[in-house]
């Protein structure tokens, strides 16, 4: 058998239709690749926000968590009327205090002294205002069962508006 040689103007106009097919060809994959890396970039977007929420929701549970153990710490310190701090809701103490109230005002330093019922008053007081400055609609309570406290903290972690059974509670119990 004889080979075919391709004249050289037959070789030249193939060649011309196959580089125009693969231009064609390469704008294609251009474009698909544009198209991953779009998706890609949306993908790293979308991590970077949940990472901020939960990055958010752990900083708001390590405030919880530093929150109730500071109250813990001042009804030991103040052992002798631990049951002036149990409340279900803080709302009459902070009331109290914020009209300025002797045990608010007197509890100041060294100087002006105060009884530990007037200290368990401020303390809760102090405390409410942590709840309120450091956590999005935070609230708590302080609770007992038998010789066992339980300190209980709520807030507004999907921020709502509202407390329920979609935010995280931070407990604690101690003797």
């Amino acid at each position: 058998m004889m080979e075919q040689k391709l004249s050289p103007v037959r070789s030249r106009r193939f060649s011309l239709i196959m580089a125009t097919e693969a231009g064609g060809f390469t704008l294609i994959e251009v474009l698909v690749a544009l198209v991953v890396l779009a998706v890609g970039l949306l993908g790293l977007a979308a991590l970077q926000v949940m990472s901020l929420k939960y990055n958010q929701t752990a900083y708001n549970r390590n405030q919880a968590t530093v929150i109730a153990y500071d109250l813990a710490d001042r009804m030991r310190a103040n052992a002798s009327v631990s049951g002036n701090y149990l409340t279900t809701t803080l709302a009459e103490t902070a009331a109290s205090c914020k009209s300025g109230s002797t045990p608010c005002t007197q509890c100041i330093d060294q100087t002006n002294r105060c009884s530990p019922t007037q200290l368990a008053v401020k303390d809760l007081y102090e405390w409410n205002n942590l709840l309120v400055s450091q956590l999005p609609n935070g609230t708590g309570s302080v609770t007992q069962s038998g010789a066992v406290y339980t300190i209980t903290v709520n807030w507004d972690d999907n921020r709502d508006g509202t407390i329920d059974n979609l935010d995280p509670t931070f407990a604690m119990s101690f003797q």
